[in-house]
């Protein structure tokens, strides 16, 4: 009776046993099978987390940076092409709605990018600046602008175009982010305002000296600005030797001096601004690009600044039939001469 008990026991647990490997083999084979599918699927998931997915984009965004909506515009037939971000002149001015007449070579190479700036443009017209506007807080925008692009376009560095005023806001990405960077292109840069507007003034009076109502406006104007009319006549007479007759009327001025309520103040700022004192090295690439008969910001100062100043690569560029208005004098010119520069110094991957 013993023994057949015993045998009954041991041929249970035969049957456990024999039950046990079927069903380890079976998980075995289950867990295979699933590492190769779920393996598969996370490869999957690397391979187009980094696969770079061409896409045709024209439109209008609109990203909170420092506070409120900013309008950016991104125009490209191919969104795998390097970002080119224009910084506007102004401040308080758009480039956005005239940038088909200086970016209609540039689209055949890059993802064009306009940005209003706050208080200009769409923008402002979308919400104005609750504070009153700052340099430094609109360098925190154009890093924020730029940390923007990045990430919605999927590319780790940018090339960065200043225009005029736009370059205050320009060098302060080269000095503190080069690393945003493949170049820097730097257009009628406001290098050593204070220098130039007093520059600017002495040319004024020797061309104006037989008029004598600008020789009056112009003697009046005090360098450092200490009135909204002193930069107004500075303006002025500036625009008025360009060709400009408008702006010896009441509604010129009437507008010039609006602006001035928000941005004299920035203004004042920018006249504190003095590049060879404060930024002789750089660790991006750097290219001017200078009107020869820029007298608004000194080609003469541009020229100086740009032989003393250290870069890994750096050129300039002159543009004879120029003014301050490059983009709008000679932009077959300046689009070619950036092509040039891109297609010569490809960025490191």
């Amino acid at each position: 009776m013993v023994q057949r008990k015993t045998k009954t026991t041991i041929n249970k647990i035969k049957i456990r046993v024999v039950k046990m490997y079927i069903k380890n083999g079976l998980l075995l084979i289950l867990l295979t099978i699933l590492f190769q599918l779920y393996g598969c699927k996370e490869q999957n998931k690397k391979e187009l987390k980094y696969e770079n997915i061409s896409v045709k984009i024209d439109t209008l965004l609109t990203p909170e940076i420092g506070g409120i909506k900013q309008v950016v515009e991104i125009k490209t037939d191919d969104s795998n092409k390097p970002i080119l971000l224009f910084l506007s002149g102004g401040p308080g001015s758009s480039m956005m709605n005239t940038a088909d007449n200086f970016t209609n070579i540039l689209k055949n190479k890059f993802t064009i990018v306009q940005w209003d700036q706050r208080d200009a443009g769409k923008t402002l017209e979308l919400n104005p600046s609750p504070t009153q506007p700052s340099v430094e807080q609109m360098k925190k925008d154009t890093y924020q602008v730029m940390s923007f692009l990045a990430k919605e376009l999927n590319q780790e560095k940018i090339y960065l175009l200043g225009s005029s005023w736009g370059n205050v806001l320009g060098f302060y990405i080269v000095e503190n982010h080069p690393e945003l960077l493949h170049s820097y292109f730097a257009v009628n840069p406001v290098i050593s305002q204070l220098t130039s507007e007093m520059e600017l003034l002495k040319i004024l009076k020797v061309h104006f000296k037989e008029n004598t109502i600008a020789s009056k406006e112009l003697a009046d104007v005090n360098i450092p600005f200490k009135i909204d009319e002193d930069l107004f006549y500075v303006r002025k007479w500036l625009f008025y030797k360009e060709g400009k007759e408008y702006v010896t009327s009441d509604a010129f001025k009437n507008g010039f001096l609006k602006w001035s309520e928000t941005w004299s103040p920035v203004w004042n700022e920018v006249m504190n601004i003095d590049l060879p004192k404060t930024l002789m090295e750089v660790n991006c690439p750097v290219y001017f690009f200078v009107g020869q008969n820029d007298i608004q910001t000194s080609t003469e100062i541009t020229e100086n600044y740009f032989k003393e100043l250290k870069a890994p690569k750096k050129d300039l560029y002159l543009f004879e039939n120029s003014g301050h208005q490059i983009h709008h004098d000679e932009p077959e010119k300046l689009q070619n001469t950036i092509i040039q520069i891109l297609e010569t110094n490809k960025p490191e991957e």
